[in-house]
């Protein structure tokens, strides 16, 4: 079976929104398609959720750590 992958970094918008990812083995995607990979369970450690004004989007699971949370991640 394949390790799933974990996201390492983030890329963020000029209203500090992000806009893509950077998995642990380098590879870089748009958020939306790392919001389908997640929900095919190709990556780890983070869930879909929707917002109020049905916009999904990425957050980490729930472990009680702040520096894992997706805002807190290195940019790149």
């Amino acid at each position: 079976m394949m390790e799933k992958a974990r996201i390492t970094k983030v890329r963020k918008n000029g209203e500090g929104k992000i806009t893509d990812v950077m998995l642990n083995d380098g590879n870089a995607y748009p958020i939306d398609d790392a919001i389908r990979m997640t929900r095919e369970e190709q990556i780890e450690g983070v869930n879909v959720g929707k917002a109020k004004n049905g916009i999904e989007f990425l957050r980490a699971d729930p472990d009680g750590k702040e520096d894992n949370n997706l805002d807190n991640l290195p940019l790149f």
